[in-house]
């Protein structure tokens, strides 16, 4: 958002009012009420903007691959424009990853892999029983504080199998062209 040379002249006076109270003329309340007023104006139409942005964006994306050269460009707008990219646009990326221009916007878009190690003091670490311990010769039951051992649950009925989807090559057979007639002017002399 840039401002103009007068805008930042009530910006400056209302900063200057704001560090060092003091009573404000009629005119300086004016100039800063028509200034709030100017920057939610601006910021309405930024998000009106944005709105736009996105759902033309989704609609680019919806119709990929066929608009992929409208679909970047809108895309790279946006990254431009501070939109952080959704798992949506990173999976159209991927998936578009062989053209240049959308390999280069998915370097931009992802983010770095890292590789964190987490150190856990040894005062916050559990300590666990392993099989085979002390109580291991025991019975489950007569240990204290065990609870008895539970059945295993049931295996879950096999699911009946998938019909396979059919192909459209499979639905609508293709058809051996008809030659022309003999006498039409597609039939061809050789000779």
């Amino acid at each position: 958002m840039a401002f103009g040379a007068q805008e930042l002249r009530v910006l400056q006076r209302a900063l200057a009012l704001a560090l060092h109270p003091s009573p404000a003329s009629a005119e300086d309340v004016q100039d800063c009420l028509r200034l709030a007023r100017s920057l939610d104006e601006a910021m309405g139409e930024s998000a009106r903007l944005r709105d736009f942005l996105m759902a033309d964006l989704a609609r680019y994306r919806a119709a990929l691959p066929g608009s992929i050269t409208g679909y970047l460009t809108l895309l790279d707008e946006a990254l431009s424009a501070g939109h952080r990219p959704g798992a949506d646009d990173l999976a159209a990326l991927r998936a578009l990853r062989g053209n240049p221009a959308a390999a280069a916007l998915l370097s931009r878009c992802a983010p770095p892999a890292a590789t964190a190690t987490v150190t856990v003091p040894a005062a916050r670490t559990r300590l666990l029983a392993l099989p085979g311990g002390r109580c291991a010769d025991q019975d489950p039951a007569a240990r204290p504080g065990a609870k008895p051992p539970q059945k295993p649950a049931p295996d879950p009925a096999p699911e009946t199998p998938k019909r396979p989807v059919p192909t459209p090559g499979e639905l609508f057979p293709r058809r051996k062209p008809t030659p022309p007639p003999a006498g039409s002017r597609h039939h061809l002399a050789a000779g």
